[in-house]
């Protein structure tokens, strides 16, 4: 059984995975076979669809890692259509108010609960071999959205996006609330560190498990991140990206070899 995300952010227990901007299986093995617990599959910032992600997961579940998708925005059809797929859980991009929060929930799930369409004829149902009662009670079980925050807007509105039922989890996006906030990337400004942390406090406080990106290249520094968001009750982290990871490593041979 391929490993659960809900089961994961629930336990309480360190566990790290990466973003999926590559597409290719083979880097999803590699995640898989280095240790990581999770992947995010990237169909915002990543150049492919859905069609990719499909088979990003398969070797996801290959690999018995768990999986997640980032959508391009907060379209029901999008969502519907990668949980079909088989990605047990979507990633929300730019979410800044709790009726988006609640619009993304309501199409994980089928009615009269929610909007998500009814087919046993996906991969996610089994092509129709499944029983259509279980797999449904298995898919309320362990699909979600997760919320991904990244602006000012979203910050102002963090209370009420982290109080809609449903959310598996909540992310906070350091780089990109930087931009919002006219800081120009500047993901470690004090201003930005302090944004963040009230969004942590008012996710923890409310028993919403927390997703924290770790961007920085330089091992030393994201472990330092590490240890500091773990102190405030983080405990799943999404270190770098597949990119980021294969060129600290290129760059570790280039810079050892050029010189013999």
């Amino acid at each position: 059984m391929t490993r659960d995300l809900k089961t994961l952010l629930r336990s309480g227990d360190t566990a790290f995975g990466t973003w999926s901007q590559i597409a290719s299986p083979e880097m999803v093995d590699l995640v898989g076979l280095n240790g990581f617990e999770f992947t995010i599959i990237d169909c915002q910032h990543g150049f492919f669809g859905l069609e990719t992600a499909e088979n990003l997961a398969r070797a996801a579940d290959a690999n018995d890692i768990a999986a997640a998708v980032r959508l391009p925005g907060n379209d029901p059809i999008a969502i519907m259509k990668a949980l079909d797929a088989g990605i047990r859980h979507v990633v929300i991009p730019n979410l800044e108010t709790a009726e988006q929060a609640e619009r993304a929930v309501a199409a994980t799930r089928f009615g009269p609960h929610g909007l998500r369409g009814a087919c046993p004829c996906c991969r996610s149902g089994g092509h129709f071999i499944r029983n259509w009662p279980d797999y449904v009670a298995e898919e309320e079980a362990r699909v979600g959205a997760i919320a991904l925050v990244e602006t000012a807007v979203g910050v102002d509105n963090i209370e009420a996006i982290a109080a809609t039922p449903g959310l598996t989890a909540l992310m906070f996006g350091p780089f990109d609330l930087s931009v919002s906030m006219g800081l120009n990337g500047d993901w470690r400004h004090e201003e930005v560190e302090r944004r963040v942390s009230h969004m942590v406090d008012t996710a923890i406080g409310l028993g919403v498990p927390v997703m924290m990106p770790v961007f920085s290249p330089h091992v030393e520094e994201a472990r330092s991140l590490v240890t500091k968001w773990k102190g405030r009750g983080v405990s799943t982290f999404v270190i770098g990206s597949d990119k980021i990871l294969v060129s600290d490593a290129f760059s570790r041979w280039t810079s050892a070899l050029l010189g013999t």
